[in-house]
């Protein structure tokens, strides 16, 4: 799950959204001030930023822009009790994503939570698809549908690379044969999850040293695969 970081100085504002996010299942850091928040900013990687715009030390502006000049892309909602569209303004063109004013519903603030999650997930998944990727000794590129084993070039059918591309968009996860059915070959046409197996088996005897013994694509027993990248 998504790992998020509050900046709020107000005490009761942030355990109460610290618990409703933990609550929807992410994994939630905070910080009560902006040296602090800017701190952890700069060095811990998070998928989200909930950022209040009137906090010590330094505003909520500042923080974005100094995080944007370090280069650090992550996506930042802003929250504060301004309303007027000035601020709205000033705060997406200093690199926000999005901007939620106080008082405010928790459905709407983790609708936006999800909406900018979703789309800076999108985002990064345009942006993998379009360069090579590396599995042990296998690179696949699945914007040109091009594979090669050792730096030579290997045939992988069309539903091959979409399962590759499947399990590698959730590396490191169990993907499950329904979410492999759903997304490979979609609700028109359902295989069974036979077929799935036997296009697994398939896949790995191109790319696997040893098929038999795969040290990347890896079966989860009663539940689905595994892409194991180090």
């Amino acid at each position: 799950m998504a790992k998020i970081l509050i900046v709020e100085d107000e005490p009761h504002m942030l355990s109460g959204l610290k618990d409703n996010l933990e609550f929807e299942g992410y994994n939630v850091d905070t910080a009560s001030d902006g040296s602090l928040g800017l701190n952890k900013i700069l060095h811990t990687g998070f998928d989200l930023i909930i950022l209040d715009v009137m906090l010590p030390n330094i505003s909520g502006f500042d923080i974005c822009k100094k995080a944007r000049k370090e280069g650090i892309e992550t996506p930042i909602i802003f929250l504060t009790a301004k309303s007027e569209e000035i601020d709205k303004v000033i705060g997406l063109e200093t690199g926000g994503d999005d901007y939620i004013t106080k008082p405010f519903s928790l459905r709407e603030l983790l609708a936006r939570v999800k909406a900018v999650l979703r789309r800076a997930q999108h985002t990064d998944a345009i942006a993998e698809e379009s360069k090579e990727i590396q599995i042990g000794n296998l690179t696949v590129n699945f914007d040109t549908y091009n594979a090669f084993l050792n730096k030579k070039p290997i045939k992988l059918s069309i539903k091959e690379f979409e399962i590759l591309h499947c399990l590698w968009r959730r590396k490191n996860g169990t993907v499950t044969r329904n979410i492999l059915l759903d997304e490979v070959w979609g609700f028109d046409y359902q295989p069974t999850p036979r077929t799935i197996d036997n296009f697994i088996l398939k896949l790995r005897q191109k790319v696997e040293d040893d098929p038999n013994r795969p040290n990347y694509i890896l079966t989860m027993h009663g539940i689905g695969y595994k892409l194991v990248i180090s």
